[in-house]
């Protein structure tokens, strides 16, 4: 038996068969030009069975995961109806290329510009071209790769990348865990694994060379272990652990439309965190006390231009009538970084994250962070939305914010349109300056939110997507714990609501310090919602 790690990123434990994913084998460089018509009607014939398969699939997502999660598939569409990619591969194909050269080179191009950047949410953009393109590819050229939907029972998938496509192309009743050489747990393959229930581990690396087709698998799909032709006493763990992860998911049904009590009697909130409007039915599926963080600048993005107040406000206020009382908390525009948005035209900087981003970047810009805080103020009429600012190091940056949100009601008094006044306005604690003058800013703020995800960079100056240093990125970290404690106290001692919306809220080890330091709200991702309830319920 040989036992390897990969990256858990959905639970679950699984014995089974392997079958290794075959990818279509294509030489682009012997493709040959036609004429220019018929390359171009060989494209538009591919984009239309391309778009009628993805339509199916997004059909049978939408039963088996939600369409939340369907959504992903669709934002597959919405990027390949994007004018500007399909001129550029129609300029290509005018310049003499064939259409499946065309289709690779600007995929490609889209491909190298999402995954450079750090942020998880943009490079699973990467990952969505990378499936377009091969899709487009297979479609022309006629070559085709494994058919994921034929494998036999008790199948366990490997694969270099398990794309959405992939992903939801899967059997359900045939299939019982995936494994990839690529991926984390925010990428697109990993959410829609945790939609269908699938145990998955991914980033193993050369997991296709190393595992053989009909080799015995097991597979954690929480802790990520692989184990290659298991002896018995491995197998029967396996499937003792899978009878109790079993009975343990069918008791946080328990826990649904609940309030969150700890075993002392002590309220607490969970909350869900959101990137796009329709995202709050997932917060609402899984019984969210109200929405933690609604990260506001995937509005911004995937598009030629920015959105204007009327279609901000539509979002906003979508949200906020979705959750009807329940707390709406809207980070404001947190851009720049590792988050890039072409039309925008932030200068390219050699430390990004130290440099021109988030409320930095908004101050800057006040035209269009005006238009962003008038939609909110707008929407507010609607629910009970609050303000959270972003990447704050000082007092004079939520000094500023009131000041504009001053000015956009008194704008929208003299044009008659209707707002609310005096919206709540909190900030993000998310820099060692911000732990370090608490005191300062709880005496303006009207709230805290602890973002775990960059507080850990900071404090311990590492790199989450490092590999050399990802011993260093842990919220377990003395220096981390400490920060977050001190926040929490001196919030405590203000009087003021102390919540954590970063990936720790959701941390089982970590839960019970956080109710004993006195954390008043998790925000979580809308699927973590029940877990983190019943084990806040289990806390004194």
């Amino acid at each position: 038996m040989n036992k390897f790690k990969g990256i858990g990123v959905s639970a679950g434990y699984a014995v089974g068969t392997a079958v290794v994913v075959k990818e279509a084998s294509y030489d682009l460089a012997s493709a040959t030009f036609t004429t220019s018509e018929e390359e171009k009607a060989s494209l538009s014939r591919a984009v239309e069975i391309y778009t009628d398969d993805t339509n199916k699939l997004i059909e049978k997502m939408t039963k088996e995961a939600g369409k939340e999660n369907a959504d992903i598939l669709l934002g597959h569409l919405v990027m390949l109806s994007d004018p500007f990619m399909l001129q550029q591969m129609q300029d290509q194909i005018e310049g003499g290329k064939p259409a499946v050269q065309a289709v690779d080179s600007v995929c490609q191009t889209f491909y190298d510009m999402f995954s450079s950047v750090e942020d998880e949410m943009m490079k699973q953009r990467a990952s969505d071209i990378q499936d377009i393109r091969i899709s487009l590819i297979e479609i022309i050229s006629g070559v085709e790769s494994t058919k994921i939907e034929e494998v036999p029972k008790g199948t366990i998938l490997i694969a270099k990348d398990f794309t959405p496509s992939m992903t939801s192309r899967i059997n359900r009743d045939n299939v019982v865990g995936i494994i990839a050489e690529v991926g984390s747990v925010t990428s697109h393959s990993a959410i829609l694994a945790r939609a269908i229930d699938m145990p998955a581990v991914l980033s193993l690396a050369d997991a296709t060379e190393i595992l053989k087709d009909g080799d015995t698998l097991g597979i954690d799909g929480g802790k990520g272990y692989i184990y290659q032709n298991p002896d018995n006493d491995t197998v029967s763990e396996l499937e003792k652990n899978r009878q109790a992860y079993l009975d343990e998911k069918s008791s946080l049904l328990e826990f649904f439309g609940k309030e969150t009590v700890t075993k002392s009697g002590d309220k607490r909130l969970v909350y869900g965190n959101i990137g796009k409007p329709e995202d709050v039915q997932n917060v609402i599926q899984n019984s969210g006390e109200g929405v933690g963080l609604f990260r506001t600048e995937f509005l911004f993005m995937d598009r030629p231009a920015l959105p204007s107040e009327e279609e901000q406000f539509e979002a906003y206020s979508t949200v906020a009538k979705a959750m009807g009382e329940k707390e709406v908390i809207i980070r404001t525009l947190d851009i720049g970084g590792d988050k890039d948005v072409p039309y925008l035209g932030i200068p390219k900087e050699d430390n990004p994250f130290l440099g021109f981003r988030a409320i930095r970047y908004c101050l800057s810009n006040t035209d269009l962070y005006k238009t962003q805080l008038r939609a909110i103020i707008r929407a507010a009429n609607f629910g009970n939305i609050k303000i959270m600012i972003p990447m704050v190091t000082c007092v004079d940056e939520v000094e500023a914010v009131k000041k504009l949100i001053s000015e956009c009601e008194l704008e929208l008094a003299k044009e008659g349109v209707p707002f609310k006044e005096n919206v709540e306005v909190g900030v993000m604690i998310e820099t060692p300056a911000a732990v370090f003058i608490a005191d300062d800013l709880a005496e303006c703020a009207a709230f805290f939110s602890i973002g775990t995800n960059d507080l850990t960079g900071y404090v311990m100056a590492a790199d989450r997507g490092n590999a050399n240093v990802s011993n260093l990125y842990s919220v377990h970290k003395p220096a981390v714990l400490k920060a977050i404690k001190t926040t929490i106290e001196t919030a405590r001692r203000h009087g003021i609501p102390v919540g954590m919306c970063g990936e720790a809220a959701a941390d089982r080890d970590l839960i019970p310090t956080l109710v004993e330091w006195g954390l008043d709200e998790f925000s979580v991702t809308p699927n973590s919602i029940l877990a983190t309830r019943k084990t806040i319920s289990e806390c004194e």
